[in-house]
């Protein structure tokens, strides 16, 4: 059995631009209405219509194994529950600079720093996240579905991609939704 050394890529290896990173109007990260309903669809694990800090802590543990108590109350503003709305008026027009939310959050999946996705966390992930057990074959379709490049790993450009290309179909699924004629009511028999 041949070993390889593994690679290890500095953050400037990485190509962040932060030039590049949408900006809302006071200078901060660009939050959309479609991320905000998405994220809160994501915490809502009971689909009350409110994220409680017991969801946030069950969710972002998945990905965040030691995350402090007091960053997940920073995270919901210091209070025990959060709508959509709340969600929405401290995200919107946020002032966080100097920030690429898109490389914080693959760093998540790359944490020895290769530059790419490591496949057994992105097993783990699916696992935790209730998706029963990932097999190696599903494992190879997650990798080739988000390898944009075709070099047969994710890298952060393939992560950016992706997370576009996600947009995209939400955005135009959500569109086809508010476009969908409304179905007639049936007319009354007889007459």
């Amino acid at each position: 059995m041949v070993k390889t050394k593994e690679r290890r890529v500095t953050q400037s290896q990485i190509a962040i631009d932060l030039a590049k990173v949408p900006k809302n109007s006071k200078g901060g990260v660009l939050v959309s209405q479609e991320e905000i309903a998405s994220a809160f669809e994501f915490f809502d694990l009971d689909s009350t219509g409110k994220i409680t800090l017991s969801n946030l802590k069950k969710r972002l543990g998945v990905f965040y194994k030691n995350m402090p108590n007091k960053e997940y109350r920073f995270l919901m503003n210091n209070k025990s529950e959060m709508t959509v709305q709340e969600l929405q008026d401290l995200l919107m027009d946020n002032e966080v600079q100097n920030f690429d939310p898109v490389a914080e959050a693959f760093k998540v999946y790359d944490p020895h720093s290769t530059g790419f996705v490591d496949s057994e966390i992105l097993r783990s992930i699916f696992q935790n996240l209730g998706f029963g057990e990932i097999s190696d074959e599903d494992l190879g379709i997650l990798v080739e579905t988000g390898d944009k490049d075709k070099d047969g790993r994710i890298s952060l450009q393939d992560f950016r991609n992706m997370l576009a290309e996600g947009e995209k179909v939400a955005a135009a699924s959500s569109t086809e939704t508010a476009e969908a004629p409304k179905e007639a009511a049936p007319e009354e028999a007889g007459g």
